[in-house]
């Protein structure tokens, strides 16, 4: 499939696309089964799943996200638009766009929607704006509300909570498609944790690499959740948005298998892309002293939970884990302007090295 091919469609163009069923339901008076939506991208047909018109001015229409190839969890998600007329007067705009139930509201600054609103972004709003009002009768406005019945459920399964962001998910999309295994879309996701922090004020971050290494954090550390940033696998991408956002001086917190990566100059952490750490371990653990034939046996081992194993069993583990933490220090300054406090640990959480201060 060719980048100009799409496998899926966003949350806020089967929102749109149930604005619209629902807004012809009242002009028409008849159930609506597909509509065309026009999107940043180009225009989709988008089929509705059930459509009914509850009064001579109010009318709903639902659909869902069909499934494709990517682990979203919106995917076969209900999307409920309930459509409104009501005379316009000078002061109200043509189209006035709300959420309902499921749809997550604001609490944190640093996001593209104020405090306080409904967590419905700018392009999926722009859309459903646009696509509306040239239906609308003369002299008439319509209020749309966006509700999603499973989003509160649903959004614990997103970084919504991590952002500040109550009570259900957010109507997201900035071309109205879905791409498969998006590392743009997800790269925006996660870099939103940095404009919170900053709008919020929070000092002292830690970034780590996914959940496993917040919750080694929270249970090591003297810290709150609104001080952890996770990376994902875009250990750089996140690294260089923070310098970007004169973010100079942090703590790097995680497990030793996915932070070594980094002491070999690997700033995309994920596996398929990069792997280097029993090379990286071996290297370092001849830097220390250890004999060439326990170097094989690190060579051979499959994981570095097995590697650090052997290091106590020679007693350099944490020598060996101090110089793989100076490394990852030194590839960090070579390519971005940050002073990072490197902190390693287990799966227990057991430190590895000495620089766990915060």
């Amino acid at each position: 499939m060719t980048n100009e091919n799409y496998t899926g469609v966003t949350t806020g163009t089967v929102a749109t696309a149930c604005s619209i069923a629902a807004l012809d339901a009242i002009l028409d008076s008849a159930d609506v089964a597909c509509v065309k939506v026009e999107t940043p991208k180009k225009t989709l047909d988008i089929i509705i799943d059930k459509c009914k018109k509850i009064s001579p001015f109010k009318a709903y229409a639902i659909a869902h996200k069909n499934p494709y190839n990517d682990p979203d969890v919106t995917v076969d998600l209900a999307i409920v638009s309930t459509v409104e007329l009501f005379d316009k007067t000078d002061e109200t705009s043509d189209v006035i766009i709300t959420g309902g139930e499921g749809v997550g509201i604001i609490t944190k600054p640093g996001l593209q929607i104020p405090v306080g609103e409904h967590a419905i972004n700018p392009v999926p709003r722009k859309m459903i704006f646009e696509n509306l009002k040239e239906k609308l009768p003369k002299g008439k406005a319509a209020k749309v509300t966006i509700s999603i019945p499973e989003g509160e459920k649903i959004a614990k399964k997103t970084m919504n909570p991590k952002l500040g962001i109550v009570g259900g998910i957010s109507i997201l999309g900035t071309t109205g498609v879905a791409r498969s295994m998006s590392n743009e879309a997800y790269k925006n996701s996660i870099v939103t944790q940095l404009d919170v922090a900053i709008a919020s004020g929070i000092e002292d971050l830690v970034f780590v690499p996914g959940n496993i290494g917040e919750k080694l954090a929270l249970q090591n550390l003297d810290i709150t959740k609104e001080q952890i940033v996770q990376t994902g696998n875009f250990v750089g991408f996140m690294f260089e948005e923070a310098e970007k956002r004169g973010i100079k001086k942090f703590t790097f917190f995680g497990h030793m298998g996915k932070l070594i990566k980094v002491a070999g100059g690997i700033f995309d952490t994920k596996h398929a892309v990069a792997d280097g750490r029993r090379e990286i371990m071996v290297t370092h653990a001849a830097l220390c002293g250890v004999d060439r034939d326990n170097l094989q046996r690190l060579f051979d081992s499959k994981t570095t939970d097995d590697m650090m194993s052997i290091l106590d069993e020679l007693d350099v583990s944490f020598e060996v884990s101090n110089s793989i933490a100076d490394a990852i220090k030194d590839r960090c300054k070579q390519r971005f302007d940050l002073d990072l406090n490197v902190v390693l640990v287990d799966m227990e959480g057991n430190y590895l090295n000495n620089n766990h201060m915060l």
